[in-house]
Formats: C-alpha cells, structure tokens, sequence
C-alpha cells in the first residue's frame, strides 16, 4: 500500500482503489466529497430544510416567470378560462419536471435525496480553487461539492423545457391559438437565462434567495397597485377583495413573501414562529394607507 499524505487545497481528493492503494490527488467522483484528510467518502447527507427551500425556490421562479408571461401575452384584464388553462399548464409541467428531477436522483426512485452538505459559499465555485503546489502544475479538483444541488436545477430546466414542448403546443393551439404561442417563445427565451444565472451565481443564489424573494414580492405587489387608475384608499381596497383576478394576485404575493420569511428565519436559525406571518400582508397594506401621500396631484409646487 503506498503511504498516503493529504492532498493541497481543499476539494482535491484520493480514491482507494481496488487494489488497496490510494490515487493521486484528483477531483472525487460525482457523489463523492473529500474530508479532512483528503480522502474521498461517499456523501451521505440528507438535505436541510433550508435546501428544499432552494431548490423549491428555484421551481417556483419558473413558475412565476411562466405565469408572467402568460398574463403579459394573454392581453386580458381578467383571467378566462382559456388564460386559466395556460396557467395550469404551467403548474402541471412545472410540477412533473419537478418530481421527475427527485425521482432521478440518487437514490433513484424515491423522492429522497443522498447529498453532501453545503459548508460554504466556496462549495459552488471549485472550478476557482484548484490548486497550484509550488506554482507549476495546476491540480484540477474541480467537483460537484454540494452534490446533487447543482446538477438538480439544470435537470429541472432541461425536462421542463421537454415536458413544455409536449404539452404546451396542444393546450395553446386549443384555447389561446392566437398569443398562447408567445408565452412558449417567451420559456425558450427565460430557461436559458435561468440556467446561465445558475451555472454562474448558483452559490450566490442559495445563500441570497430569501431576501431575493422578499424584495421582489415586495416590489412587485407595489408595482401591481400602481397600475391601478384610481389610487384613493377606498377604490385600492375595494378592488382587492371584489375583483377576482386581484385577489389571486395579492394572494400570491402574499405566498412569496411568507416564503421568503420562513426561508430568511431558516437561514438564520431563527425558530419559525406564527407571529412572523403576520408581516406577509404589511407590503399591501403599507401602500394601501400611504397612497394619498404620493399622489403627485396633491404635492404643491410653487
């Protein structure tokens, strides 16, 4: 057996051969991750909770992107059943592509999941950490350190880009033959970008997420109330509990931003506590009360 020293850098690893030797120091195989003393062990974590919120973050963002986009093509103020035949559509390929992706992850078949615990933020980038002993030759020890919350998101995208082909074109030809199309179009364009921002801020992403969602619930929920013509307190409450179509949006927003509350909590080992739901409708509120005070009509400029 040859006599085994640890390896430079912090994800190169060795592999004990079946012959009893250990390999040079090299990149662990995918599922495996390298302990303290370079080593490669299997990983054997289950994931946090803090990780389902990421990758149930990640699921959600294209839902909400594909509902954005079917309201933005669909042209209507309020929501038919044909608009409503789109937007379950979305849920239902967003939805597949989600359990599909759980039920390819080791182990496969179940919806468990065999992980390595995410440690830091270095964890997703060890593309930039490959060492370089004595500044010759570069040991390239690039890996999958958070295995399998990487490889996850890209599987997502590419089977809901798939299951969107398939069943999308049928519901939209059928129901909104003439802008359903673009609401297809408008997926080709976002899976993209979305799988681009992951590859290259996939780290950042997981550690950011929850104040991500907070602010864009945030502003979103303000920019919804803006577009209203009558911006008196009376007219903005009214329309946000007689009008269908607000309600479900108001709701929504109120669903994300609880979201991203629970997920900031979490992140912070803060105990999840009721009393913290009750900031979610706060956004709403806020600019319900306060709109007469930004009405540029009132603002007396002399």
């Amino acid at each position: 057996m040859n006599y085994f020293t640890r390896c430079p850098g912090i994800y190169c690893g060795k592999e004990l051969l079946v012959n009893g030797n250990w390999s040079d120091c090299g990149a662990c195989p995918r599922g495996y991750r390298t302990n303290l003393s370079s080593s490669c062990v299997p990983c054997e974590d289950t994931p946090m909770f803090y990780d389902w919120l990421y990758l149930g973050f990640m699921a959600l963002l294209a839902l909400v992107l594909h509902w954005f986009c079917i309201d933005g093509v669909s042209m209507r103020r309020n929501i038919p059943k044909e608009v409503i035949a789109l937007h379950l559509s979305a849920l239902f390929e967003v939805l597949s592509a989600s359990l599909i992706t759980l039920q390819l992850t080791d182990p496969i078949g179940t919806f468990e999941i065999r992980s390595c615990r995410t440690r830091r933020l270095s964890d997703w980038y060890t593309l930039l950490h490959n060492p370089s002993p004595n500044y010759e030759t570069t040991l390239h020890c690039t890996q999958e350190a958070v295995y399998p919350l990487y490889t996850m998101v890209f599987v997502f995208y590419a089977l809901g880009i798939v299951i969107m082909l398939i069943l999308r074109p049928m519901i939209a030809k059928k129901f909104l033959p003439k802008h359903g199309k673009f609401s297809i179009y408008a997926a080709l364009y976002f899976y993209p970008i979305l799988a681009l921002l992951h590859a290259v801020g996939g780290g950042l992403i997981y550690y950011s997420f929850p104040y991500i969602t907070i602010i864009l619930s945030v502003l979103s929920n303000a920019a919804h109330f803006a577009f209203k013509l009558n911006q008196t307190m009376k007219s903005l409450l009214l329309s946000s509990v007689s009008d269908v179509k607000n309600v479900i949006v108001i709701l929504g927003h109120w669903l994300l931003h609880g979201y991203g509350v629970v997920a900031v909590a979490t992140l912070r080992g803060i105990s999840i506590h009721p009393a913290m739901l009750v900031l979610v409708p706060l956004p709403a509120l806020f600019y319900i009360f306060t709109a007469r005070f930004t009405d540029p009509h009132k603002l007396d400029i002399q």
